[in-house]
């Protein structure tokens, strides 16, 4: 098992930037690729970014890539979602995710592909 807990959200203004981290522990050596999703309140949970854990490759979701950096620190055991140009619709409640061998493609953007999940961190922008 992996265990996550993101941090680093907050109010921020429309324009701005947040850094989200996401400390994993436990198994690390499960574990494929790394993932953030969101959800926006009275909607869907939905995929923004994900890094695949060895060797780095990351992928975006299309509203966001040329806005959000995905990065991991191995050493560390964390990944991170650097955040700028932040807009109103961006409010939502960030969730980290970890992908295990064997669940998915690399490039993955399935919730059932990750099976571990942090508590969410919430990240509000004001217009």
């Amino acid at each position: 098992q992996v265990q996550l807990v993101e941090s680093g959200g907050g109010l921020v203004q429309a324009g701005g930037s947040l850094r989200l981290s996401c400390a994993a522990s436990g198994s690390i050596f499960t574990v494929a690729g790394m993932g953030w999703f969101r959800q926006a309140p009275g909607r869907e949970r939905w995929f923004v970014a994900g890094i695949t854990w060895l060797g780095g490759t990351k992928y975006y979701a299309e509203s966001v890539k040329d806005r959000f950096t995905i990065s991991r620190d191995i050493a560390k055991n964390t990944v991170f979602l650097q955040m700028n140009s932040l807009k109103p619709e961006d409010t939502a409640l960030y969730y980290c995710a970890a992908r295990t061998h064997g669940s998915g493609y690399y490039n993955s953007t399935r919730e059932p592909d990750f099976g571990s999940w942090g508590q969410g961190t919430q990240v509000t922008v004001s217009s």
